[in-house]
């Protein structure tokens, strides 16, 4: 792999252009066949299936998933021993809940597959350990189905031109050196920008290129649109209207400021979906700006620290297009909110109020608790001349924050206002630290981490 990134990054632009091509469509090849396009019009279909159908649907599929994951699984075969009825959707509370270090150490167990066999997907976990999850070729294409159904709903298919931004390292030192940080697919018009070299040296060239490139549609980390979205007013760059048709941000949780500041400048809207890459069932918005439960993909249960159903907890899901690595009752790591509300878009789907996010995206206060993602975005209202920001807990005594400022419109009142909110917040028995940066380096995934908690272990969860 080492040797073949190698004469990858020898290769002129484009020829990797051509390889990239060439790999989706390969990859394609698999993912848009078999099941895809049945579940892909089965899914868009909304308008006439009634709360009790989507409901009788999900019993059913429910069932399925039982019986097969009963088969095939040795670890859900010896951990439903002496559970009744355990294929009967009303019995799903006397199921154990499984928990990502649950599934990290009975993975071997839990799978249905071998892996020669099988799409693998891994996700990296808070502690730095990946996860490695086993999917059957037909679930990966269901789930493309349920995904490309969501984005249909805003005029997207394959093919049309997209704009993604996510963790691929695909550039060389010449195209840094060129400001060029994208390749392109032509075969599927879809062009890549890395999310690597995210700063205030290169936006310009990012929305430029977007500019010259016209994409119908964004899609990847809100993070990084968000920064390009926020660079552009600071400018004083106009994006040219009536282009993106519509955003879909993946993998993060999306605040109310990246919502704003991001429609504002793109002028369109940002429709969110929530899925995982361990397989969560679907959550998706509709274009009334509603988020829906898709109760044929799973089945969402919202629970507090004692296992009680409430309307706001976190979330533990049962996924049925997992059918390699079974999420039954799975503690997925986040939270969401119920709502009572009815939709008039069409979609009979129970109704989420928000996803509240990844239950690690907080930092503690003894005083005060968990302080959330949104609450620790929110430290910058009223603030101007912090560029980006990121808060590391490492002692429940100590928090450090690292800033990359503009230094004529970070002043000291700015700086007082930014200290307030924090205190706001957190209270005055935590130590604030703040550092000040010329970079924040991003993830390996590409991803830029708001939060990182480190202290997770010191806490009695």
């Amino acid at each position: 792999m080492i040797v073949k990134e190698k004469i990858y990054s020898l290769l002129p632009h484009f020829i990797q252009n051509i390889l990239i091509s060439i790999f989706n469509f390969l990859m394609y090849r698999k993912r848009y066949k078999g099941v895809y396009q049945k579940s892909l019009n089965y899914y868009r279909v909304q308008e006439g299936i009634t709360l009790a159908d989507l409901q009788e649907v999900q019993r059913l599929k429910y069932k399925e998933f039982i019986e097969y994951s009963l088969l095939h699984s040795p670890y859900y075969r010896n951990a439903f021993v002496g559970i009744n009825d355990t294929t009967d959707i009303k019995n799903l509370r006397n199921l154990p809940i499984l928990n990502k270090e649950d599934l990290r150490k009975n993975s071997s167990d839990i799978f249905t597959i071998k892996e020669h066999n099988a799409i693998v997907s891994k996700t990296g976990g808070t502690t730095g350990t990946s996860l490695k999850v086993l999917y059957t070729l037909e679930d990966t294409q269901e789930r493309f189905g349920i995904l490309d159904a969501f984005r249909a709903s805003a005029g997207y298919k394959l093919g049309k031109r997209t704009a993604w931004f996510s963790g691929k390292e695909l550039l060389s030192e010449k195209d840094v050196s060129k400001n060029r940080f994208w390749k392109t697919d032509y075969l599927y018009n879809v062009r890549y920008y890395s999310t690597f070299h995210i700063n205030e040296k290169y936006l310009s060239a990012y929305i430029h290129n977007l500019i010259k490139f016209k994409p119908e549609f964004l899609v990847g980390f809100p993070s990084t649109i968000f920064e390009i979205a926020k660079h552009g007013n600071r400018c004083g760059i106009v994006y040219p209207e009536n282009t993106v048709k519509a955003i879909f941000p993946t993998a993060e949780t999306v605040t109310d400021e990246m919502r704003s500041v991001v429609e504002s400048f793109f002028h369109c809207k940002m429709l969110d979906q929530y899925a995982s890459s361990e397989g969560a069932p679907f959550i998706t918005q509709c274009i009334k700006g509603n988020l829906h439960l898709e109760l044929r993909s799973g089945v969402y249960e919202v629970l507090d620290s004692k296992d009680e159903q409430v309307n706001e907890g976190r979330l533990v899901v049962t996924s049925f297009n997992t059918h390699g690595t079974p999420l039954i009752r799975y503690d997925i790591g986040d939270s969401i909110k119920l709502s009572n509300n009815i939709c008039t878009c069409g979609n009979n789907n129970p109704l989420v109020d928000k996803i509240i996010g990844r239950q690690d995206d907080y930092i503690y206060s003894e005083k005060t608790g968990k302080v959330n993602l949104g609450n620790i975005s929110n430290t910058l209202k009223g603030v101007l001349g912090i560029q980006k920001f990121q808060v590391v807990q490492n002692s429940l005594l100590i928090l450090d924050v690292y800033l990359i400022i503009d230094e004529n419109e970070f002043t000291i009142d700015m700086k007082n206002k930014f200290i307030k909110n924090w205190r706001d917040r957190i209270g005055n028995d935590i130590e604030l630290i703040l550092h000040y940066k010329s970079e924040i380096p991003t993830e390996k995934s590409g991803k830029f981490r708001l939060v990182k908690n480190n202290v997770k272990h010191l806490l009695n969860e």
